[in-house]
C-alpha cells in the first residue's frame, strides 16, 4: 500500500553469492526480527553468472518479506545500491554487502547508535579481514580520491551503515552516471557517525573488487565529481612556463656574454620531447572530461531491471 512506511528495509546488492544466500538471509531476519518483525529484505542480482537470482526467488516464495530485483546485465554493486534504495518502504535502511563479511548481528548496534540521535551510522571495521594488500591498496584508494575530490575518506568504513528514510530521500536526489555510495554518503551532511563492528573474513570465493577495478571506480570518481586533474594541468603549464621564461633569461645573457661557444642538441630534443608529452597529456585530460559530458549528455539508464520478485515499493527518485 503506497504510503505505507514499516520499520527497516535491508538493501543487499549480490554477485557470486550463491555460497552465501542462505546462511546471509537467516542470519539477517533473525538479527532484524530481535528488533521488529515489519521489515523487508531486498536482494539485487547484479547479474550474477552463479544461481544467486534463483536462489533469491526460492527464498521470497517462503517469505514475502524477501524481495528482489535481477539486473538485465551486471551494472556494479553501487548502481545496485540505488536501485535497492528507490524500492525501499523503511523508516530505517541498512546497507551491507552479500558476502558475510559484513555481520548481520552487528544491525542492532547501528541502530542502537542511530537512537542516540543519528542520521547515519557507519560501520567501522575494526579489525579489517582482508589481505594486506589489499588493505594496502584500499588506502592507497582513499587517500588518491581524498586528495583530488577534497574530501575525507576512513579505508576502515565500507557500504555497512545504517541510514534514516530522509538520507535515502537525499540520496536519490543525486544524478549522473557514476554514482558511487560511500561517496556520496559523504557529501549529503546530517549527523553522522561510526562504530566499531565485528569484519568477518569472506568464507569462500574472490571479491568482485580487483586492482584494476579498483583503479577504474577511482578514476571514474575523480573524473566526474572533480575538476582538480584540470586545474593541475593548468598549474603544471604554468611552471614549465616560468621555468622556461628562467632559462631562456639565463641562455639569453650567456649567448651575450659568450659563454655559448657550440649549440646544445641535447638540451633541444630533451626539451621537445618533454613539451610534447605535456600537451599531450593536458589534451588527454581534456579530452577525457568532454568525454565524460558526452555520455552524461547521451543520459543512458544507470541500469535495467530484468525482473523483480516480492511486492517492491514504487520506484522513488
Amino acid at each position: 500500500m503506497e504510503g505505507f512506511k514499516m520499520m527497516f528495509s535491508i538493501v543487499i546488492p549480490v554477485y557470486k553469492c550463491s555460497s552465501f544466500i542462505l546462511e546471509l538471509n537467516k542470519r539477517v531476519v533473525q538479527a532484524v526480527t530481535a528488533l521488529s518483525e515489519d521489515f523487508e529484505i531486498i536482494y539485487i542480482n547484479d547479474a550474477s553468472p552463479e544461481n544467486d537470482w534463483e536462489l533469491i526467488k526460492i527464498l521470497s516464495e517462503k517469505d514475502n518479506r524477501i524481495k528482489g530485483i535481477n539486473f538485465s546485465k551486471n551494472f556494479g554493486q553501487h548502481k545496485a545500491i540505488i536501485a535497492g534504495l528507490q524500492h525501499t518502504s523503511g523508516n530505517w535502511v541498512v546497507v551491507m554487502d552479500g558476502d558475510l563479511q559484513d555481520q548481520p548481528e552487528e544491525i542492532a548496534n547501528l541502530y542502537f547508535k542511530a537512537l542516540e540521535g543519528y542520521d547515519i551510522v557507519l560501520a567501522k571495521r575494526a579489525k579489517r579481514k582482508d589481505k594486506f594488500f589489499k588493505k594496502w591498496f584500499s588506502g592507497l584508494f582513499y587517500k588518491v580520491l581524498g586528495f583530488f575530490t577534497n574530501s575525507k575518506f576512513d579505508s576502515s568504513i565500507g557500504n555497512f551503515g545504517i541510514f534514516n528514510e530522509k538520507i535515502i530521500s537525499a540520496l536519490l536526489e543525486f544524478k549522473g552516471q557514476v554514482r558511487t555510495f560511500r561517496f556520496i554518503v559523504g557529501k549529503v551532511g546530517f549527523r553522522k557517525t561510526a562504530i566499531e563492528v565485528k569484519h568477518n573474513e569472506r568464507p569462500s570465493g574472490k571479491s568482485a573488487y580487483n586492482y584494476r577495478k579498483l583503479f577504474i571506480m577511482a578514476f571514474e570518481i575523480i573524473i566526474s565529481h572533480s575538476n582538480k586533474p584540470l586545474i593541475l594541468t593548468v598549474i603544471l603549464g604554468f611552471l614549465i612556463s616560468f621555468i622556461s621564461f628562467v632559462m631562456g633569461a639565463i641562455y639569453l645573457y650567456k649567448y651575450f656574454a659568450g659563454l655559448i661557444l657550440v649549440s646544445g642538441y641535447t638540451s633541444l630534443i630533451l626539451s621537445i620531447w618533454f613539451l610534447s608529452g605535456v600537451t599531450i597529456f593536458s589534451i588527454g585530460i581534456v579530452g577525457i572530461y568532454i568525454g565524460k559530458i558526452f555520455n552524461e549528455l547521451k543520459n543512458p539508464p544507470l541500469f535495467i531491471i530484468d525482473s523483480t520478485i516480492g511486492n517492491l515499493k514504487k520506484e522513488k527518485f
